[in-house]
């Protein structure tokens, strides 16, 4: 039987590890990509039709997560570029067997850029075990508006994560300054937590919507909607942050919009099909 530091060995070599690097810019106001890198499972292609601004998918071959997985994301938006990003579909985080699948995601947007980071929910399975950290820089007139939606198990299929760990890390900083951070963790009998009433209340699905600078006529667009989960909007020093709690993904999926489209983003066509 081989020794416990040979199976570790063994089982890293195993994992996937993933990589993008996608540089776009602006020229006579349309966006077209400057660099893009691959590496591993991860893809990213451009399924739209030529307009001004560029949407960029994000593709997974590997079809999903397992603990010890490492990804890393790192996109850039020039000076007056437009780029929104979403998946190809959306991503599975499946059971560990120790190790947490770990994920790092840089976004930077210089002066004028709009960027919109809009992927599909991220799916939990039982016994997943998740660490992710998203780090934003935005420069001068830069905007953003990015979404993460969690669902805790399908449970139109009759899954429910009972125990697992999710930890998910955000800074946001505005010309290097810190303006934005927070730090979310669900450890353990994630179940039970998530039916505690100040916690989630029994949903099973949940999502933040973060987006800098806020207009307050957006904000109040956003207030003035009908929900079929429970959905509450913060504002401050020029940012506002969203909340929802659904009780399925579809649920979620439904209220997230018409929060995405009250704050004026518009949606990747992959949400529409």
């Amino acid at each position: 039987m081989p020794a416990a530091s040979a199976l570790n060995k063994i089982f890293a070599a195993n994992r996937s590890a993933g990589h993008i690097a996608l540089e776009v810019g602006a020229q006579n106001g349309v966006t077209r990509r400057v660099r893009v890198g691959e590496d591993g499972p991860l893809r990213v292609r451009f399924p739209g039709p030529d307009s001004a601004g560029l949407e960029a998918m994000i593709v997974n071959t590997a079809g999903g997560i397992a603990g010890g997985d490492r990804h890393r994301l790192d996109i850039s938006a020039g000076g007056g570029a437009n780029l929104a990003v979403t998946t190809a579909a959306s991503e599975k985080v499946y059971r560990s067997l120790g190790p947490p699948a770990d994920i790092g995601i840089k976004l930077r947007a210089e002066g004028g850029a709009r960027l919109r980071w809009l992927p599909q929910e991220t799916i939990l399975f039982d016994r997943a075990v998740l660490n992710r950290r998203i780090e934003v820089a935005l420069f001068g007139d830069a905007s953003l508006l990015m979404a993460e939606a969690v669902v805790f198990g399908r449970l139109a299929m009759g899954e429910r994560v009972q125990h697992g760990l999710l930890t998910d890390h955000w800074r946001l900083r505005r010309d290097g300054r810190l303006v934005f951070a927070e730090t979310a963790r669900l450890d353990g009998p994630i179940a039970a937590r998530l039916d505690e009433l100040a916690v989630a209340n029994g949903c099973a699905a949940i999502a933040t919507v973060l987006i800098s600078p806020a207009e307050e006529v957006a904000i109040e667009r956003v207030r003035a909607l009908i929900f079929s989960g429970e959905v509450g909007i913060s504002a401050w020093n020029g940012l506002a942050v969203a909340r929802l709690c659904a009780k399925d993904g579809a649920a979620l999926r439904s209220d997230l919009a018409a929060v995405l489209t009250a704050l004026g983003g518009e949606l990747p066509r992959l949400w529409l099909n």
